[in-house]
């Protein structure tokens, strides 16, 4: 079991940083998945994280001048790892200037994720920062613990507002409610609401449009019977529907969410070659 990877260009450097920084301010520890040409951030969906969980997927060959992995096996050529992003994010803040930054999966008196900084020095010999990463490797039998989620047979699919105003609102409503109602439907409307017994605001996004999805066998989403203006809602914590909005650093180009009424809220935000889903229960 190997692996070890270079990244030399500055914006793939720092693209590769703010998604890290994304994934700490989204979970304390996660695993990541290494195959031939992905990594991936998981955190999947248990009672102790309050049932949300996240699919991170990034292409390699975006990000990295050299990568090599030899998974457990031939036939199993994968390395799934249990690690704190915050300790990750804490090294590649060490790099915002380095010439090159060089990750390799390491034993010091236990698995360790090695990150090597080389920064640029005046005099010939070059200075290089080392932070040691504990990390856990998960055993092949628990591997299916970690399969992609599937999109959930939602009620309404919708695209985000420009998330920096969805952020200012719900910080504002923050302060009123420890829950938020997510409502949306098929003309591109969605509301946010809470109410207590003392003051109900509601905000209202129209024009937001809905993305066109093909179910698998090549036929139109189920939600084409549905009436465009039924809402399809669910309320959820407050705090990490803001934990997303507040988190994210990769400036998605697509940003979306569907709503499974009463059940889930899944987001997908888009951004070239990442993918992040994030997927918050609906409270009862």
């Amino acid at each position: 079991m190997r692996f070890r990877a270079k990244i030399v260009d500055v914006a793939c450097l720092n693209h590769f940083t703010r998604v890290i920084n994304t994934i700490a301010k989204l979970a304390k520890t996660c695993t990541l998945r290494l195959t031939v040409d992905k990594l991936y951030f998981i955190l999947t969906d248990k009672v102790a994280n309050g049932g949300v969980s996240m699919w991170c997927e990034l292409s390699q060959g975006n990000f990295f001048d050299e990568f090599q992995m030899e998974g457990v096996a031939a036939e199993y050529n994968e390395i799934y790892l249990e690690l704190t992003p915050e300790n990750l994010s804490r090294a590649l803040k060490t790099a915002q200037n380095a010439k090159t930054v060089k990750i390799k999966l390491t034993n010091k008196h236990c698995p360790c994720l090695t990150v090597a900084v080389e920064l640029p020095s005046l005099s010939s010999s070059s200075r290089t920062v080392t932070h040691d990463i504990p990390v856990g490797v998960i055993p092949r039998r628990l591997w299916n613990d970690f399969r992609e989620p599937s999109v959930p047979d939602f009620d309404v699919s919708i695209y985000l507002p420009v998330l920096k105003t969805m952020k200012s609102v719900v910080e504002r409503m923050k302060n009123l409610s420890n829950c938020i109602m997510l409502e949306a439907n098929l003309n591109g409307e969605m509301n946010l609401k809470i109410e207590t017994d003392l003051v109900s605001v509601t905000t209202h996004f129209k024009g937001l449009g809905n993305p066109p999805w093909v179910s698998e066998d090549g036929s139109q989403n189920s939600t084409q019977d549905r009436d465009p203006e039924s809402m399809a809602e669910a309320r959820i914590d407050i705090r990490k529907l803001l934990q997303l909005l507040a988190g994210q650093q990769v400036n998605p180009t697509k940003a979306l969410c569907n709503i499974v009424s009463k059940r889930i809220v899944h987001f997908i935000l888009l951004h070239e070659e990442v993918s992040l889903q994030y997927f918050i229960p609906a409270l009862a």
